[in-house]
Parts: C-alpha cells; sequence; structure tokens
C-alpha cells in the first residue's frame, strides 16, 4: 500500500486539536492506512515532526524499500521502545487508541514518563472519508463483486453444498484480482436464509431453495460488501416474492434519500418505516448499514442509533432484510459512496427477483 503524506498531515491536525504532542497507533488498518506498512507485526509513533515505525528484523528490508519517509525502530518491545522514544524526546501527552488490550495499557500506565491519552475513533474518522485513489480502489472491487455474483448465478445447481458455493466464490475472486475475503462468506440456502448471518455449511441445496449470498473481497487493500438473494429454481410459496419486493423497495428508498446532511438515523428510519408499513417490522432486526474502506466495519453507521451526518467522501452499505421463520429471508445490499451532490451506487448491478 502506497504512502499517502496527506494522512500523517491529517493526524498531527488531530493531534493539534487534542493538545497532544504524540500519537501511538496500535491498530492494524489505522497502521496501514497513516503509514502504507503491510506487516502483520508493529506499531507507529507519531510525534510532531517524527514518524516511526517499531517493529522487528523480518521487517526491516520491507520498511526501508517500502517505507523510506518512516524511521525504523528495530525491537520486539515495540511499547518499551515508543516509551523510550517519548522519553528522549521530552514527550509531554501521547495519545494511544482505547481498543488497545488491558496489558498493553497497563504497561503504559505503569511505565510512561509523559501522560498518556487514551482516543477512540480519531484515525477511524480520518478513514472515513475516502480520496480519489480510494474511491477507485473501492469501484474496483465493487466491480469485481459483480463479476463474482453472475458467475455464482451461472454455474450454482442443486446438489452442491453452501460450502462449496463458497469455495467456488472464492476461488473464482482471487482467480481475477481479489487477495482475500473480508468476512466469510454467507451461503445460507432454505431455512437458514432466515439467519442473518448464517455462515456457509455442508447443506446441500435443492430445487426451490431460496438463496441469500452476503460477500466481500479484498482489492488492492480495499473491500466491497454485497449481499444478493435469489432462487434456485421456482419458489412455491407466494410470500417470498412479497417479501423480497419489500426488502428492495426499502432498499431503493434508503439509497435515494442519501445526500450530504442526512444522519445514519434519518436512513435507517426510511427504509424500516417501509417494512413496518408492509407489515414486516418484526422481522427486520439488524442496523441499515456501515462504511466499508480497509475494514468491512467502518465509519460512517447506518442505523437507530446513529446520529452522525453522512459527508461527501464517505462509503456506506444499505441493507434491509426480513427473515420470517418457515417462509424465508431476503437480504439485499449495495455499496454507496455520498458525493456533494446526492450518491452514487457503486454496486448497480441488478436486483430484480430471480429464479435460475
Amino acid at each position: 500500500m502506497l504512502y499517502n503524506a496527506k494522512r500523517v498531515v491529517a493526524l498531527r491536525q488531530e493531534m493539534q486539536r487534542l493538545k497532544v504532542d504524540a500519537f501511538l497507533v496500535t491498530d492494524r488498518a489505522n497502521i496501514k492506512y497513516i503509514s502504507g506498512f503491510t506487516g502483520d507485526d508493529g506499531i507507529l509513533l507519531v510525534t510532531e515532526n517524527q514518524q516511526y515505525i517499531i517493529t522487528d528484523s523480518r521487517f526491516e528490508q520491507q520498511v526501508k524499500t517500502d517505507n523510506p519517509e518512516w524511521s525504523f525502530c528495530n525491537t520486539r518491545d515495540y511499547l518499551g521502545s515508543a516509551l523510550k522514544i517519548a522519553a528522549q524526546k521530552h514527550l509531554v501527552a501521547m495519545a494511544f487508541e482505547s481498543n488497545i488490550d488491558y496489558a498493553s495499557y497497563d504497561f503504559l500506565d505503569e511505565n510512561a514518563v509523559c501522560d498518556i491519552v487514551p482516543f477512540t475513533g480519531v484515525i477511524e474518522r480520518l478513514r472515513s472519508f475516502k480520496d480519489d485513489d480510494e474511491v477507485a480502489l473501492l469501484k474496483q472491487s465493487c466491480i469485481l463483486a459483480e463479476k463474482g455474483y453472475q458467475y455464482i448465478l451461472d454455474t450454482i445447481h442443486p446438489g452442491q453444498t453452501e460450502a462449496q458455493v463458497a469455495t467456488e466464490l472464492d476461488y473464482f475472486m482471487k482467480m481475477n484480482g481479489a487477495s482475500q475475503w473480508s468476512f466469510e462468506t454467507i451461503v445460507a440456502s432454505g431455512e437458514r436464509t432466515t439467519w442473518p448471518h448464517g455462515t456457509f455449511t455442508n447443506k446441500k441445496l435443492s430445487d426451490g431453495d431460496l438463496i441469500t449470498l452476503d460477500f466481500g473481497y479484498y482489492y488492492q487493500d480495499y473491500t466491497s460488501d454485497v449481499t444478493r438473494t435469489f432462487s434456485l429454481g421456482k419458489q412455491v410459496n407466494a410470500q417470498v416474492k412479497d417479501i423480497y419486493e419489500t426488502v428492495l423497495e426499502a432498499n431503493q428508498r434508503t439509497i435515494a434519500a442519501i445526500k450530504p446532511g442526512i444522519t445514519g438515523r434519518e436512513l435507517d428510519a426510511i427504509g424500516r418505516e417501509y417494512i413496518a408499513q408492509k407489515g414486516y417490522g418484526e422481522y427486520f432486526n439488524h442496523g441499515m448499514g456501515h462504511g466499508i474502506g480497509l475494514s468491512i466495519h467502518e465509519l460512517p453507521n447506518v442505523g437507530r442509533s446513529y446520529a452522525d451526518q453522512m459527508m461527501p467522501g464517505q462509503v456506506v452499505t444499505i441493507e434491509p432484510g426480513i427473515y420470517v421463520p418457515g417462509v424465508g429471508g431476503v437480504r439485499i445490499e449495495d455499496d454507496i459512496l455520498i458525493t456533494p451532490t446526492g450518491h452514487e451506487n457503486l454496486t448497480p448491478f441488478s436486483k430484480a427477483y430471480t429464479e435460475v
């Protein structure tokens, strides 16, 4: 992942606002975002005029090659080395990410000679605003998701297991440019479609099964997140199509309302209230969506508890669902970029009711 100096500048501006003279970064996605360092171990320390990648010798050549703008600190004592730098530089207040484990916090608390101050969501808020390069990668990830979905529609058949479908999709996505999935693919069939997060099993698919496919794959570090529901053969229960059309309309109404300034709470209400009006309110039991990017769940959130306004450059999912035991479950999910004048659907491929 390429280093973007503007991100360090933005973090230092946040440090000034928060009145700290250093920021300790321990979250893996945040490390990648701020520094471009893709190693799987280590931490960052950013001060007012210096920046350190603190990791061990396994990554020395990688850092010197890929991250020459950063000082390399070779150690196995990551936190201890960060505190040593803090003491040497006479730092006054060091911010740290509040999601660190207790043992790490206890070590910092016992050994830091400067003040340590926990903060939540500082870098995550910066990450929520995608620049043009990030948007381009997300678009490519979504294009690949469309191809993967079409591949499954073209190849799925009775007798396959859910696990086999997930494996076929995994192979296709990786052969076409994806690095790995961002969460375990959901392939839920028949009654299991009423489980919103029913990951794949060895259950065999049967003619007439309703199928929910929910998947996300990284393309050059950025992930899409898409859900489509379809029928394997003809559906005999007419209520399934009514549920499908209700979810589709809720999805479309919510997306149509997306623009700068609208809150996650307001968006959630649009789709949720429509589903309730159609008599299915009790069967929609999760939030309307969330941000995506370097992680599968990012800011901003779209749900009843979230009053933050949508802003240009943010990307969110919209994923209403209805899950009626004994009948079936339907979820339809799209990835939406908030633009200065409204929105752009990054996953505009077909959502029409489909029987294959």
